[in-house]
């Protein structure tokens, strides 16, 4: 729209130096049950709770955001592509207020998480992909939410790796082996 202003406050420096550190956008994504959710609450624990001094953590997880900000966006390509662009712009205004954002949410296209990266690169803000990995062998064998074996029951249509796809990160910053690896030293 034309009829629309910018107005400006703070500065982001002024606002880290508030906080005590700068902000930053940790992009974990992975399949379902790859232990993306897991992963995030332990590191939000560890960065707000083991410290010295306390960092401003903000966790946005992919479900929970379905039950406000994205209730109205389903599974489609197109609504996954959405989903992605509200939590990548949610995410920098957190991470220019200060905050450490730690974003879980399977992401299943390069594309999209390319998008999400752009919107902090083109702010000048730290954006890191983590790529939280699990064979699916493995993630169906956890299955918590017992969504694979619904898919594989043809109960749900268009599900993550194994009727849709999920594309791999080929160069995330950050790269979690869950089924290697324990909670702890995933953190």
């Amino acid at each position: 729209s034309s009829n629309i202003a910018f107005h400006t406050g703070l500065s982001r420096e002024e606002k880290w130096k508030a906080v005590g550190h700068k902000g930053i956008t940790l992009w974990m994504t992975g399949l379902s049950g790859s232990g993306k959710s897991t992963v995030s609450v332990a590191l939000e624990h560890a960065l707000v709770e083991k410290q010295p001094k306390s960092y401003f953590v903000y966790r946005l997880d992919g479900d929970n955001l379905r039950f406000g900000l994205n209730r109205d966006l389903g599974f489609t390509p197109e609504d996954r592509k959405e989903n992605v662009r509200r939590v990548a712009e949610v995410s920098r205004l957190f991470a220019e207020a200060g905050g450490i954002v730690i974003a879980g949410l399977i992401s299943p296209y390069a594309a999209d998480r390319q998008y999400a990266r752009e919107v902090h690169s083109n702010s000048s803000l730290p954006f890191l992909e983590v790529f939280i990995d699990a064979p699916l062998a493995t993630v169906e064998s956890r299955d918590p939410k017992g969504l694979y074996k619904k898919a594989r029951d043809g109960l749900i249509k268009g599900f993550t790796g194994i009727d849709a796809p999920y594309e791999r990160p080929e160069n995330a910053e950050v790269h979690v082996r869950t089924d290697l690896l324990s909670v702890r030293q995933s953190v």
